[in-house]
């Protein structure tokens, strides 16, 4: 009898409802108030990461575009400076994106973090340059908590396209 790991599993192609759905579930995860919280990770940039890791066929810059500017209008932030950032972490990680699929999910993080601090700096070098003072460097410390998170991300996003293990003697795969 032969015993069967997680890693072992095969993995079906995302449905585009379910990338779409996961994508604005973490908008509004993003738009709960929850007045001063540095350790609150951006969801829409782990997401945006993590589905253009996972499926950049599927998924792109133009979902960061258009929920940047969802953030910015939320948030009455200068204009564009989430929609760059978002679009930023979707390049870099369709980039990575055959490299990091070879690592375990920590290692993953550690691939993810970069992608997540570019993100915070260029948002916060648009809001200097639009005349804000620079928030402290507390700021970048939700790009950690988002690194932290990515394991527990990565298995809750994947867990929709996993088939059972099961063994059919009649298909050899």
């Amino acid at each position: 009898m032969q015993t069967h790991n997680r890693s072992s599993r095969l993995l079906l192609p995302a449905r585009q409802s379910f990338i779409v759905g996961s994508l604005l579930a973490a908008l509004v995860l993003n738009l709960v108030p929850l007045g001063v919280a540095p350790l609150m990770p951006d969801w829409v940039a782990l997401t945006l990461a993590f589905w253009n890791v996972r499926e950049p066929r599927r998924s792109g810059m133009l979902p960061g575009f258009v929920l940047g500017l969802f953030m910015d209008v939320a948030h009455g932030a200068v204009l564009g400076q989430h929609p760059l950032a978002y679009v930023a972490v979707a390049f870099g990680a369709r980039a990575l994106s055959r490299r990091v699929l070879w690592f375990t999910h920590w290692q993953q993080a550690l691939h993810v973090l970069p992608l997540l601090l570019l993100a915070q700096a260029l948002m916060v070098v648009v809001r200097v340059a639009a005349g804000a003072h620079f928030p402290g460097w507390g700021y970048f410390v939700s790009s950690l908590s988002g690194a932290l998170i990515w394991p527990a991300l990565s298995m809750l996003l994947l867990w929709p396209q996993a088939q059972p293990v099961e063994k059919d003697e009649n298909r050899p795969l």
